[in-house]
């Protein structure tokens, strides 16, 4: 999956020399999380709906006139926005931009290609392509395995004994924490399954019989 099919493509964007007021009006009427800010057709930094919530309460909590004034008419953009943002390439993977906004603690990331910005990764892109993973609208029942090492065969043994048991897999996800990887060894991690089956106490007796102990299912409801 690569960062250019999941972006907001050619995305809004403002100068640093835009009032936080205007900035603040962009991002809620089109329910945006990030504005890049781009000067002279480079990118200067990332103006968050966050900062300028902040900004906005900060002069209504005031309640004085003139930092009313001064957020409404003087305050821009380039004084609050983060400078030399954290971005992310448009032909690098969904893998490495959900990585590296983990890393930076950050929610959105401008898109570059060639030193220009020509999209933006948000919480909306993320939580569209997890809903994706997830089979989100199509009634997926699922279990989750216990944690275990991943050798060789063994997806595909558990992928034979849950369609063995009468379900049709859509989808198996190993999953594992950062802390739990030590790239020298094969990976302890838990093994999402998910099927459509009408019995899932089926699939779970089937695979606790072959040895796959289950800590979680879920049976779709239609």
């Amino acid at each position: 999956m690569i960062v250019r099919n999941w972006m907001q493509a050619n995305p809004m964007v403002v100068s640093g020399d835009t009032l936080l007021s205007e900035a603040k009006r962009i991002l809620t009427e089109h329910n945006l999380h990030g504005l890049p800010v781009v000067d002279g057709g480079r990118l200067r930094g990332l103006i968050t709906r966050a900062n300028c919530l902040r900004a906005a309460h900060f002069a209504l909590r005031t309640q004085n006139t003139d930092e009313l004034n001064f957020f409404s008419t003087r305050l821009k953009v380039k004084d609050l926005m983060v400078r030399n943002p954290t971005t992310i390439d448009a032909n690098d993977t969904m893998e490495h931009c959900l990585q590296v906004g983990q890393e930076n603690g950050v929610a959105q990331l401008p898109v570059m290609d060639q030193d220009q910005v020509v999209g933006i990764i948000s919480a909306n892109e993320v939580f569209s392509l997890a809903a994706h993973f997830l089979g989100a609208w199509e009634k997926r029942s699922g279990v989750t395995l216990a944690p275990l090492e991943l050798k060789p065969g063994m997806i595909g043994r558990i992928t034979d004994i849950v369609e063995a048991a009468g379900a049709e897999v859509q989808a198996i996800y190993p999953i594992g924490k950062p802390e739990d990887i030590n790239p020298q060894e094969h990976h302890h991690k838990r093994v999402i399954v998910r099927f459509h089956c009408p019995n899932t106490a089926i699939v779970v007796k089937a695979l606790e019989d072959a040895g796959f102990p289950v800590i979680e299912s879920v049976q779709a409801k239609h």
